[in-house]
């Protein structure tokens, strides 16, 4: 099985050595797609909340019920898995939802439009 990873490893390198170009662009647009999710993750979240799509919070108020930073923090929590003392994530736990989407999105989407550039 390791002569399996280590072919593949060197597979990977040729393939970069060889498209230098459509590499250094999926690289670029995974981490521009991942940057702007990590800094819109407030905002994204707070939208997820507003529109009622993350329930309550722990003490049974809807979310969508709330406004300003305590719809912000309870969305990000809600993301996270709940609350740190609930044995969420919490809110870091949100904000690293949000930005992995972010990242997977980018990295899909450079890929796809890279494997299109000749």
């Amino acid at each position: 099985m390791a002569n399996t990873a280590i072919d593949k490893a060197i597979d990977a390198a040729i393939y970069v050595e060889n498209n230098p170009k459509k590499c250094i662009a999926v690289v670029v647009g995974t981490v521009a797609t991942g940057g702007v999710a990590l800094v819109a993750a407030p905002a994204i979240a707070a939208g997820l909340g507003a529109a009622g799509v993350l329930g309550a919070t722990a003490s049974g108020t809807a979310i969508s019920s709330l406004s300003g930073v305590a719809l912000t923090n309870a969305s990000l929590a809600a993301l996270g898995g709940g609350t740190i003392a609930a044995g969420g994530a919490g809110m870091a736990g949100g904000v690293t939802v949000i930005t992995g989407t972010g990242v997977a999105a980018g990295a899909a989407l450079s890929s796809s439009v890279a494997s299109k550039v000749k």
